[in-house]
């Protein structure tokens, strides 16, 4: 056995769609080599023993920086600033979400981000705009926005040189769908977002490949008994992974708590939208080029009023799900505290493609998190430091 194989073991761990209790989990080289149910195997290995769970590492599709430091200007030593606060509460994979910005400056950003990627700081660039409704921009500039054009889409995918993961557009501005269909075609996840689609063109949308809804019932047009909107099109459709804030600020939580159910938690993604006041304290910050004012926690545009993303982490988001079902059914079944993995974890590798993340199972990557009883963070295990 080769040295740098451990045990792990813990009161219980989440293996797929199975609870051990107690578990153990042997690593080496990275991965799980093997897992099972008990006290574990005897072996002449370093020990790592939690009286918690064990849980996948969280992966955040949907975050723009942290601890003080920002992802959306691109700059080195502020990505891994945020991705290394990100961590510390649960996040073993982060994506980098921009902020809309003009085709230079969005170039350039694209430019700093991929080589951060290729590096492994991150799994992928977010871009959130700039291809976003005027109506619904949220905390966008929106001098910033405008609508897709294929030549300058070609130009941010050759300078993000494989880099970029997922793209958040309005399918219903002028070049919209088309652009829906490049992206879709390159290999980037198409989000719906920021949107005042109809029905049916949130619906051509997902038929030419959207697969994720951003940040659901946030920044897009209500639900309407006569005109639905985007929000039915995005929810009826099994193909579409939904994006929920669930940090008590930008979804009431009962609504959270009915779409997790009415869901499942297959389909459910719990996403931070965390900007760079996440773990800070209120006072003046900036995001992309507007300023922002944080009052408890709650992060707004200065000029607008608009909530400009979240101060959140995925810890938080985990423990206000797991209190939120806990408080609902009396307690947390074996087969809740699996889906609140998925919807914090395996959900957001599944639509990423990655098979190696997301789940703990032989041959994947050991990211993992130990909870306490009340579901806070006491360590994080991550393959790869930066």
């Amino acid at each position: 056995m080769s040295a740098e194989e451990i045990l792990v073991t813990a009161a219980a761990i989440v293996a797929g769609d199975e609870v051990l209790r107690p578990g153990w989990m042997r690593v080496g080289g990275g991965r799980v080599l093997d897992l099972g149910s008990g006290p574990g195997p005897v072996l002449n290995l370093p020990r790592l023993d939690y009286d918690g769970t064990v849980l996948p590492g969280f992966v955040d599709l949907h975050v723009h920086g942290g601890g003080g430091a920002s992802y959306t200007d691109g700059i080195a030593d502020e990505v891994r600033r945020a991705a290394e606060f990100h961590l510390a509460h649960g996040t073993t994979t982060t994506m980098t979400s921009t902020v809309s910005a003009t085709p230079e400056a969005l170039i350039e950003i694209v430019e700093r981000l991929a080589p951060l990627v290729e590096a492994g700081i991150s799994a992928g660039i977010h871009l959130e705009g700039p291809w976003i409704s005027q109506q619904r921009c949220g905390a966008h500039d929106p001098q910033a926005l405008r609508s897709p054009d294929l030549a300058e889409i070609d130009r941010v995918l050759t300078a993000g040189r494989g880099t970029i993961a997922m793209v958040t557009l309005a399918p219903e501005l002028p070049g919209g769908m088309a652009a829906v269909s490049r992206f879709a075609q390159a290999g980037v996840l198409v989000a719906v977002g920021h949107t005042e689609a109809t029905y049916a063109q949130a619906r051509e949308a997902i038929d030419r490949g959207a697969r994720v809804a951003t940040h659901l019932f946030n920044a897009m047009a209500p639900l309407g008994h006569r005109e639905p909107g985007p929000v039915l099109a995005l929810t009826e459709d099994p193909r579409v992974l939904i994006e929920l804030i669930g940090d008590g600020v930008h979804l009431h939580p009962a609504l959270v708590l009915d779409a997790e159910r009415s869901l499942g938690f297959d389909r459910v993604a719990l996403v931070t939208d965390a900007m760079v006041a996440a773990g800070m304290s209120d006072g003046a910050y900036r995001l992309g080029e507007l300023d922002v004012d944080v009052v408890d926690g709650v992060a707004r545009v200065r000029a607008t009023g608009a909530i400009a993303g979240s101060t959140a982490t995925m810890e938080l988001l985990f423990r206000r799900a797991a209190h939120s079902f806990s408080a609902a059914v009396g307690g947390l079944p074996d087969d809740v505290l699996v889906g609140l993995t998925k919807m914090t974890s395996g959900n957001q590798a599944r639509v990423l493609g990655r098979d190696d993340i997301g789940v703990l199972e032989r041959g994947r990557r050991a990211d993992f998190v130990v909870v306490n009883a009340d579901f806070d963070v006491v360590d994080v295990y991550r393959v790869r430091e930066f």
